[in-house]
């Protein structure tokens, strides 16, 4: 990384840092258990996979209301902090409960439990980022706080591959001992992350009117509106990465290697992220979002086409440069198309709806995977050409969209 880049990041606020530490945190915890969580249903419980989407579906769907209302709770009571701590506490109450879990039915109100915190935090936790830093530094600010959520990742899963290793050792299918051995210390970190979000967070004073804006999709824009449009054709095809890992183990892939695919993914994720943010503050966010949905597309096709675990491994390494290129930039993008007083309820919408689309999503993942009822589905390759060719048509509408000029930053 140039110094310039090296200069802009240590004069970042602390405020950003703070909120980065606990979504490190929290991220440790939440990936040791939900990146084995389809493994589990699958290979102890026996859940066949449109179940498995059918739960994933609903675990985002069923909170993402939520994302709104607090991302408009947060811009209404002019406070962020204390709405992202109910939902990280919130979090971290539940996620212990997947210990005594023995059904899919009793996982699936887990997961919802645990999603319902994400849906309560994720609105006002990304409104305080884009509140704490300048326009200038805003892509830079999402990527390294995408950085920091995905090191978390990265480390949760190191922890789960040495318990799987010290447990089982080897084997495609996970045990049960191993899940409850890695539920029982993602406690720890939930914890930390929720005292980190406390203790090392302020309120940052949000100018504007002091009317509590309107919950109205007219009323963020018309720019606004095409971005959660196009996104949105993009989400659809966009399942669950649960898929992903169950493609993995129908490849042939063990959990150990699978784990260890995880990590690796999350490496890349990491070290994407903060320099793709920074880049999107030079060039534009619509060019780095349309270069990692071009990479995204790629990837599902390979998906689609895999042979062996070889490619599944070399493809979801790969992932981590589309992660690490849209994710942060789409949220940095958000924070350019809407006003600051805003922003809560700009966040907490586009949350809400791709929570929604990855209902739909996934359940259309899993019927053409593996069908319902007498319909037996298109088998395992299905759901990936169906994610590249809705990621394309996305591709499409984006390259060809002109938005009007903004006023807070340059979006390409």
């Amino acid at each position: 990384m140039e110094k310039n880049s090296e200069n802009k990041i240590k004069n970042l606020p602390p405020n950003l840092w703070a909120v980065s530490i606990t979504s490190f945190l929290m991220d440790i915890s939440s990936e040791m258990v939900i990146n084995i969580l389809p493994l589990f249903l699958s290979s102890v419980l026996g859940v066949k996979t449109n179940i498995i989407g059918i739960i994933e579906g609903i675990a985002e769907a069923t909170a993402s209301i939520l994302k709104v209302f607090s991302g408009w709770l947060s811009d209404k009571m002019r406070s962020r902090k204390w709405l992202a701590v109910l939902g990280y506490g919130l979090s971290a109450i539940v996620k212990p409960l997947f210990y005594f879990a023995n059904s899919w039915s009793a996982v699936a109100a887990i997961r919802w439990g645990d999603r319902v915190g994400k849906g309560i935090r994720t609105a006002p936790r990304d409104a305080l980022v884009a509140d704490t830093v300048k326009p200038e530094q805003r892509g830079l600010a999402f990527g390294l706080h995408r950085a920091a959520d995905t090191a978390g990742a990265m480390l949760g899963i190191l922890v789960a591959i040495l318990v799987v290793w010290r447990v089982q050792a080897t084997g495609i299918g996970l045990q049960e001992n191993t899940f409850r051995t890695i539920v029982l210390i993602s406690i720890i970190p939930a914890v930390l992350a929720v005292l980190a979000l406390i203790f090392g967070t302020h309120e940052v004073k949000v100018e504007g009117v002091r009317q509590a804006p309107k919950i109205s999709f007219k009323g963020l824009g018309k720019n606004f509106l095409v971005f959660m449009l196009i996104v949105g054709i993009f989400d659809l095809g966009n399942s669950s990465d649960a898929f992903l890992v169950l493609r993995a183990q129908e490849r042939g892939m063990s959990v150990l290697n699978i784990l260890i695919m995880l990590a690796v993914f999350n490496l890349v994720y990491a070290l994407v992220s903060t320099p793709a943010g920074g880049l999107s503050d030079r060039i534009g966010r619509r060019k780095v979002i349309i270069g990692g949905w071009i990479i995204y597309a790629l990837i599902y096709l390979g998906f689609a086409l895999a042979k062996n675990v070889t490619h599944v491994f070399l493809l979801y390494v790969a992932y981590g440069v589309y992660y690490g290129m849209a994710y942060g930039t789409a949220k940095a993008m958000i924070g350019d198309l809407v006003p600051e007083e805003m922003r809560g309820t700009a966040f907490g919408t586009y949350n809400a709806v791709l929570g929604i689309l990855d209902f739909p999503a996934s359940m259309i993942a899993g019927f053409l995977w593996s069908g319902v009822g007498k319909w037996a589905g298109f088998g395992a390759s299905a759901p990936f050409y169906f994610g590249a060719i809705m990621a394309t048509l996305a591709i499409l509408l984006f390259v060809f969209w002109k938005p009007a000029p903004l006023a807070t930053a340059e979006n390409g």
